[in-house]
């Protein structure tokens, strides 16, 4: 069994590779990202794509370095970050309720892009200097999701339970905002926070198997 490292706190992303069969150990990078948003704009890098990919890869690396840095060799390690695209600007976790609020009165009846960004690094090659096998790499996963029509009592109910306040975007599509989420076209775990089938292939990439990051419970 290969040991995975999740670079997040998101109890969603968690629960998504549990469910795929893969146990991880959380360690939460720390990275300020306020900071590097600001940093990103001085560089023009406005995009959510781009957003989402440097905000992987900081807290990615970050965690890489901390483990390497501590000794440990073995196991990989998996970033990831999310943005709402509506309209080309991205959306994060909003400020307050009233932010939440905002959001969903613009998100109603339309269409977003969610996209995540992914860092995914083997800590066996980290630092290791010039090998033709990569030791990390990245990508971005983006899936249409179309809003709900909700009127401004049911906005306000959402909001008030406290769950908007808290993911990329002021939705979730596995918690109480399932039902105000139209259709999605694309991946629907890149929606909730990490596309499995694009962890599969990056893991692919730096020569890991997906099967051979399963728990021993799973085999």
């Amino acid at each position: 069994m290969t040991r995975v490292v999740l670079a997040s706190a998101s109890p969603a992303r968690r629960a998504l590779l549990r469910a795929a069969g893969v146990e991880p150990e959380v360690v939460v990078s720390g990275v300020d990202e306020d900071a590097l948003e600001d940093d990103l704009a001085r560089q023009g890098r406005t995009s959510p794509a781009e957003l989402c990919e440097a905000l992987a890869l900081a807290k990615g690396t970050a965690v890489g370095d901390r483990l390497v840095g501590d000794g440990v060799r073995d196991g990989v390690v998996v970033a990831c970050d999310s943005v709402l695209d509506l309209d080309g600007v991205p959306l994060g976790k909003p400020d307050d309720a009233d932010d939440a609020v905002r959001r969903w009165r613009a998100m109603r009846g339309r269409t977003g892009i969610l996209r995540t960004g992914h860092f995914v690094a083997r800590l066996d090659r980290w630092g290791r200097g010039w090998t033709a096998a990569p030791a990390s790499t990245t990508a971005v996963a983006s899936t249409l999701v179309v809003f709900a029509d909700l009127d401004d009592a049911t906005i306000d109910a959402y909001v008030a339970t406290g769950e908007p306040l808290h993911v990329a975007g002021a939705f979730t599509l596995d918690g109480l905002g399932g039902p105000f989420v139209e259709r999605i076209d694309g991946d629907p775990s890149n929606v909730v926070g990490l596309s499995l089938p694009l962890l599969r292939r990056l893991l692919a990439e730096l020569g890991v198997a997906w099967t051979d990051l399963w728990s021993a419970s799973t085999r």
